[in-house]
């Protein structure tokens, strides 16, 4: 056994005092408020439409797509799209499939949660719109005018056009909504649980007919195989798909959707990548074409799979959400939070409500103990520990605001989806009352970002677009190589994994760089992927884990090239990484050895790389694992 090792996490961590909340049942309120999903909710009576009926009769019920704020402090309902005035139309539509169907979910949860009878009829008219959107196909159309009637060719153009002619995210969301639907409304209203039924049969039937009939297939992509019958190519698109039709047939649905649901969520399993070193830390990949794009919003892969698990009775499922939800979400989170794109630099540093989310009804469908105090860290980005330092929702008005940019400016529209997502993550908390609720300025030692162009040596070259067709130049510019360059890094107190973000090319002869800082070897790299298969672009940004770690007060990083290298940054990633809120402490291990660190603090509680928890200790003398996070409370 190797030995632990001792280190004292300092001055990184101090911020000002904060305080720590639990929320019993019998001492606080709710924390859902459904006042301005409410506001965005309307109702019309849509014109007929070939092919498109719906149950009964009169008015659905819809939901208005943006709200922007005005000046005054008020909200404006408004569609998506150019606006004709003289039509009253937009250029893509007043109301969308995707925002009916997780609205729709909402409001089903709240049902479920409270009893609400008025949550249950919103529920009923979203559900009935939404099936007037699906075509006899089995798929659904996007858009909807003010007035109801049906746009299936919106401008912009949205893929697929018409937007009912293939699978598409909003057909994975029509699933979504009507498996929680049907699981809701067999216990309340039988006759409309019937019809709910058949139109999901029918979604099921397009699934299974246009994307599972590539079941058993791969794609190449970069050198990589990938599952070839995902939603859209979408593991992220497929899980929301999975959350419904594991809510079917938990109650009772089809043999032919126990079928679709197992092989969809064999598909997602296998986008798991990486490893506790290795970028992307045990991630579920969200993009079956691309080995280089992490993407926060649409990741509900590990609630998904834990679903799935579930009702399939398949335990082996859950390995690969344990894996993201225990070894990639405490390192995202101790890097800054929980931004919007890891591409694979992460450079998408806006974080929304619809990828903040993914992560927390990840971390609380996993259900380990270790994952709901992982889980605190991710909801208190909705009470203020983020960028902005300002709350992202107010539980007076029910508004959730539509995201912070990188730089902690804070967009005050309260849209759809992000209402709709914040609602989801209250109703996840007001069910979870034993996550604590953390609040204060938030405090990061995680991964670090150097820019290869701030080298000394290369040239920096621009390309035409940042975005390569499956992955993005992280300064919108690289570092071309053969020969020396050099780095002044900052200095740290520990060891950090080095981590350069290279363009690997599918050549018999690539290039080769060798990594080192001073006299110390740091490791070589050969620039070289597989064949490119479907993926847009030739070759692949990847970040890769060089083989000896940066040592502590490192503060020099010099590469040589054998050949033309493209480097566009170099990651450094302590081997513990933290993230403190308040008098709370989330850190995360990348270490070859567990050791013990001095954090402040009370107690605290340490998981190995499964999330299942090998120590209780002193905060003066806190374990860490390889591979596995610590949580230390105050």
């Amino acid at each position: 056994m190797n030995p632990t090792r001792r280190t004292v996490i300092g001055g990184a961590l101090a911020v000002a005092a904060a305080s720590t909340v639990a929320l019993p049942a019998s001492a606080a309120g709710r924390l859902s408020n459904l006042a301005h999903l409410d506001f965005l909710r309307t109702s019309v009576t849509p014109p007929a439409a070939a092919g498109h009926t719906t149950f009964g009769s009169g008015p659905v019920g819809v939901l208005w797509t943006y709200a922007d704020r005005q000046p005054d402090g008020s909200y404006k309902r408004i569609g998506g799209g150019a606006y004709d005035a003289a039509t009253n139309t937009y250029g893509q539509g007043a109301f969308n499939a995707d925002d009916i169907a997780r609205a729709a979910v909402v409001y089903l949860r709240h049902w479920k949660l409270f009893h609400s009878a008025a949550s249950l009829d919103a529920a009923r008219g979203l559900l009935r719109s939404l099936t007037f959107l699906q075509s006899p196909n089995g798929n659904v159309v996007l858009w909807m005018q003010p007035d109801g009637t049906l746009n299936p060719s919106a401008d912009p153009v949205e893929l697929p056009d018409p937007s009912d002619s293939g699978p598409s995210y909003w057909l994975a969301r029509t699933v979504w909504a009507l498996g929680e639907g049907y699981a809701v409304f067999r216990r309340t209203d039988r006759a409309f649980a019937a019809f709910l039924r058949d139109r999901l049969e029918r979604a099921i039937s397009a699934l299974d007919r246009q994307v599972l009939v590539r079941y058993g297939q791969y794609n190449v992509v970069d050198g990589r195989r990938l599952p070839a019958w995902l939603i859209v190519n979408g593991a992220d698109a497929t899980s929301e798909a999975v959350l419904g039709l594991s809510a079917y047939v938990a109650a009772g649905g089809s043999a032919a959707a126990r079928r679709t649901l197992a092989r969809f969520a064999e598909g997602m399993g296998e986008m798991a990548a990486g490893s506790r070193r290795e970028w992307p830390f045990r991630a579920l990949m969200p993009w079956g074409e691309s080995i280089s794009d992490w993407h926060a919003w649409g990741a509900q892969m590990p609630s998904g799979l834990a679903a799935a698990s579930k009702a399939l009775g398949v335990p082996k499922l859950l390995a690969p959400a344990i894996g993201d939800t225990a070894g990639f979400t405490p390192l995202l989170m101790t890097a800054g939070g929980p931004d919007n794109g890891w591409l694979p630099t992460p450079i998408d540093r806006t974080q929304i409500a619809y990828g903040v989310d993914a992560r927390l009804q990840g971390l609380l469908a996993v259900g380990l103990p270790g994952l709901k105090q992982v889980a605190a860290f991710v909801a208190a980005w909705y009470f203020g520990a983020n960028r902005a330092g300002e709350p992202m929702y107010d539980a007076a008005t029910g508004r959730t605001y539509d995201g912070i940019s990188g730089d902690g400016v804070i967009n005050r529209n309260s849209g759809a989806e992000s209402s709709i997502h914040g609602q989801l993550s209250m109703l996840a908390l007001d069910a979870h009352r034993d996550v604590a609720r953390l609040t204060g300025t938030p405090s990061y030692d995680g991964l670090q970002i150097i820019e290869a162009e701030s080298a000394t040596g290369g040239q920096v070259v621009t390309p035409p677009s940042a975005w390569t067709g499956e992955s993005q130049w992280s300064n919108g510019s690289y570092l071309s190589l053969d020969g020396t360059a050099a780095w002044t890094v900052p200095a740290s107190s520990q060891q950090r994994l080095v981590l350069p973000v290279v363009n690997l090319i599918d050549t018999p002869t690539p290039a080769r760089t060798t990594w080192t800082t001073g006299t110390r070897a740091l490791g070589t790299l050969t620039h070289v992927c597989g064949p490119q298969g479907i993926s847009a672009a030739p070759g692949a940004l990847r970040p890769l884990t060089l083989a000896n770690p940066l040592p502590a007060g490192a503060t020099t990083l010099t590469v040589t090239s054998t050949g033309t290298a493209q480097l566009d940054a170099v990651l450094l990633l302590p081997t513990v990484s933290s993230l403190r809120i308040g008098a709370s402490t989330l850190l995360a291990s990348v270490d070859d050895h567990a050791r013990v660190v001095s954090v402040p603090g009370r107690h605290s509680y340490t998981y190995d790389a499964t999330g299942k928890l090998v120590a209780r200790g002193h905060a003066s003398r806190t374990l860490v694992v390889p591979g596995g996070f610590t949580v230390v409370l105050g």
